[in-house]
């Protein structure tokens, strides 16, 4: 079953021999109109996809792969790029063919009571569960139910500026992400900088005299930004020979929160390319544990920069 999951995540490999499956659980199950989900192993001259799930075969008929609330066409390549992946669907019907029962499925149908049920009720603020997709240099697309996609730009993803979300996520990765507007079409917009700590609370995993470890960002005439955690960077002075996105050991300085500001010296390269500090980060306060947000502030109390983020 998936409860409006992101496709994949309610997956199960051993549902072949799954009791639920039985021809007479299969049929409740179509007349309740419940979502499962099944491995597309074919896409056909026609466009059609191919699913098993269990030990049923079933077909997705190109006109009902994708829901569109915009009505725009479907592209190809969005049905050619499920082929290996596990798609959701209603059960339409059922057929025997050559002595074996197969089913008729629509994927469309399914994601459309998905953005009825779940995507049209969220609001600004919610907190919700998502996949990568896809990543572009502009940012992240993510599944966040039954295929359904949305855009988290790449300013969005943390404080600590990247060049590439590729340097931050993973295709496959499961990731929080907030809810950050929802336009006239549907079209869901996400962030998840609020996730990753306040200024304040990133500062307190590190103290002056301590050497840590730290990914190069951006390399500036004036000093090297190092990145400590997603959302939080130092400056370093120049030192020659090294290259951004490298690991980096650094020495801290000093800190000041009113400036929000991390001195710091780079004492030696790893040579790596990285794509963060390798470092057991707790959760914060300001976003663990929750549903919804309504603001959050990522500067400090008396500091000289405002950054914040209202979700109305």
């Amino acid at each position: 079953m998936n409860g409006y999951l992101p496709e994949g995540l309610s997956w199960d490999h051993s549902t072949a021999t799954d009791p639920h499956f039985t021809m007479q659980a299969l049929s409740k199950i179509k007349e309740k109109r419940q979502i499962l989900e099944g491995q597309v192993i074919l896409c056909d001259a026609q466009m059609n996809l191919h699913v098993l799930f269990g030990n049923i075969k079933g077909i997705i008929p190109r006109d009902e792969v994708v829901y569109n609330p915009g009505g725009e066409p479907v592209k190809d390549i969005a049905i050619l790029t499920r082929v290996g992946k596990n798609v959701c669907f209603h059960i339409t019907h059922f057929f025997e063919e050559n002595g074996e029962i197969k089913a008729i499925l629509s994927r469309k149908s399914a994601q459309k009571q998905c953005h009825q049920h779940k995507i049209l009720r969220l609001c600004p603020g919610d907190i919700i569960r998502a996949r990568v997709t896809h990543l572009e240099s502009f940012g992240a697309f993510l599944d966040i139910g039954c295929g359904i996609i949305s855009l988290l730009p790449i300013d969005s993803i943390s404080v600590s500026r990247i060049s590439h979300p590729n340097l931050r996520l993973s295709v496959g990765e499961i990731v929080d992400v907030i809810v950050k507007s929802i336009d006239e079409q549907g079209r869901v917009y996400v962030t998840r900088k609020e996730l990753l700590g306040t200024w304040e609370e990133n500062a307190a995993l590190f103290s002056a005299g301590e050497t840590v470890p730290g990914i190069i960002r951006s390399i500036e005439s004036y000093g090297i930004f190092v990145e400590l955690t997603p959302n939080l960077t130092g400056l370093a002075e120049l030192k020659e020979g090294l290259s951004v996105n490298e690991s980096a050991a650094v020495y801290i300085k000093s800190i000041i929160p009113e400036r929000m500001k991390i001195k710091l010296v780079i004492l030696d390269s790893a040579g790596r390319h990285m794509k963060y500090a390798k470092r057991n980060y707790p959760s914060f306060p300001s976003a663990s544990d929750k549903e919804h947000i309504t603001y959050w502030r990522y500067s400090p109390m008396g500091a000289s920069k405002l950054i914040e983020t209202y979700f109305e």
